[in-house]
């Protein structure tokens, strides 16, 4: 699932210590300077952490676990406000999977 710079990877596991795990992770091929890599890094994971509690409640509520891996794709650094938009989009989509998947599941 992506939204341009954004790619994220997830997958559902067994591991009931915590709700929801999440990673990030920027190109040193791209940003050859490990301060801008840093940087990139920080903006991901604030502009995570500012918007995943709705999806916290679901996966409580569902009583799932999930691992959240977050690849910036740009060849630029990133500006907050545009990670911030494209972070909402991933996790809104994330969101409708799940309620999708346990709606089919569910009918079974």
């Amino acid at each position: 699932m992506s939204a341009f710079p954004l790619k994220v990877l997830y997958d559902f596991t067994e591991d009931t210590a915590v709700p929801l795990r999440a990673g990030v992770t920027v190109s040193s091929r791209k940003f050859k300077k490990a301060v801008e890599r840093n940087r990139a890094k920080r903006i991901l994971r604030e502009a995570y952490r500012l918007q995943k509690l709705p999806l916290q409640h679901i996966l409580k509520e569902k009583r799932l676990v999930i691992v959240l891996f977050f690849i910036y794709t740009g060849k630029e650094l990133p500006v907050f406000a545009e990670v911030y938009e494209k972070m909402g989009i991933i996790l809104q989509k994330l969101q409708n999977n799940i309620l999708k998947l346990q709606a089919i599941e569910t009918d079974f």
